[in-house]
């Protein structure tokens, strides 16, 4: 099954997730690099009108994102990653998943956070990529290995 690790990474950490997880998986890794890069000052959760901030209270917002994939078709199985912002997915992420036609393919999101979990990410999911099967997915931590990350991935 040819396999996509695609992932928003604002301060690394998800970065890092993801390579692994594509290692585990035998993937093809793509980052999800926003057109305007963002700073410190607009990744200022503190700050109501920093940009992150502003982006995620409008549910609409949608980001553009630099490049694209070369041949999503050629996919049959998707992870998406991300930091949890707001108890949710960023909207640049919003912007990938409606960038393309999942239709038959399998999506499964991973977040990276101090301590949220998914939330309502697999319902947003559901609601951008329709056609698409969405499992639940996982919150990865420091603890996870390629040994745990390969097992999950071959759990579905």
């Amino acid at each position: 099954m040819k396999t996509l690790v695609a992932y928003f990474s604002a301060s690394g950490v998800t970065a890092k997730a993801a390579k692994l997880l594509a290692q585990a998986s035998d993937a093809d890794l793509f980052e999800i690099v926003p057109e305007t890069p963002y700073t410190k000052a607009d990744l200022n959760w503190l700050n109501k009108s920093s940009r992150s901030t502003v982006e995620m209270k409008d549910r609409a917002c949608r980001p553009p994102i630099a490049s694209k994939v070369a041949d999503m078709a050629r996919y049959e199985r998707v992870f998406v990653g991300f930091p949890v912002w707001w108890y949710r997915e960023p909207s640049i992420i919003d912007t990938f998943l409606e960038s393309y036609d999942f239709s038959g393919k399998t999506v499964i999101p991973f977040c990276t956070s101090g301590g949220s979990d998914l939330g309502e990410t697999a319902d947003n999911f559901r609601r951008l990529a329709p056609g698409a099967t969405v499992l639940e997915g996982r919150r990865l931590t420091r603890r996870d290995d390629e040994a745990s990350l390969r097992a999950w991935t071959e759990s579905f």
